[in-house]
């Protein structure tokens, strides 16, 4: 993962920061790109590793569609309210499906940690329930820009 940020490094969130941050958020807002080039962005809940986002999308959404035919996205997270509490990160990478989809519930070793870690933060329950609407998708960014005002 590359720091792409040249300015405001003095709001930069260090790696564990950043960690932190991820693991106790719950929306992010993903981008994407239609066809035509045109940007379509919309919300999703999602669990971080350490080093991958995962997210949990709708199978039959836009937003799938849109990854199939291309892949790159961008996602961020953020929080606060007034201005000296606003703090963030942005995400950018390649897609990467895991799993069946629609996700059924199939072994799958590469979905233990995230969807228990999901499971956890967003439905309070040890383990995943699955709707057989929804599927996994991985970023494991390429590079991330983060700032947290509070710093200032």
């Amino acid at each position: 993962m590359t720091v792409t940020q040249r300015r405001g490094r003095r709001i930069m969130m260090t790696p564990g920061e950043l960690d932190e941050f991820l693991a106790e958020q719950r929306t992010c807002r993903v981008a994407t790109v239609s066809a035509d080039g045109r940007p379509h962005v919309s919300a999703l809940w999602f669990a971080w590793d350490g080093t991958s986002l995962w997210l949990y999308s709708i199978t039959c959404s836009r937003r799938w569609a849109q990854l199939r035919h291309d892949p790159r996205l961008a996602v961020v997270v953020d929080d606060g309210e007034e201005y000296g509490e606003l703090r963030g990160a942005e995400l950018s990478g390649t897609a990467v499906f895991v799993g069946e989809a629609p996700r059924t519930g199939e072994v799958c070793p590469e979905l233990e940690l995230p969807e228990r870690l999901f499971a956890r933060k967003n439905f309070g329950m040890d383990e995943m329930p699955h709707d057989g609407r929804h599927a996994w998708l991985r970023l494991t960014p390429d590079s991330v820009a983060s700032w947290d005002f509070r710093k200032l």
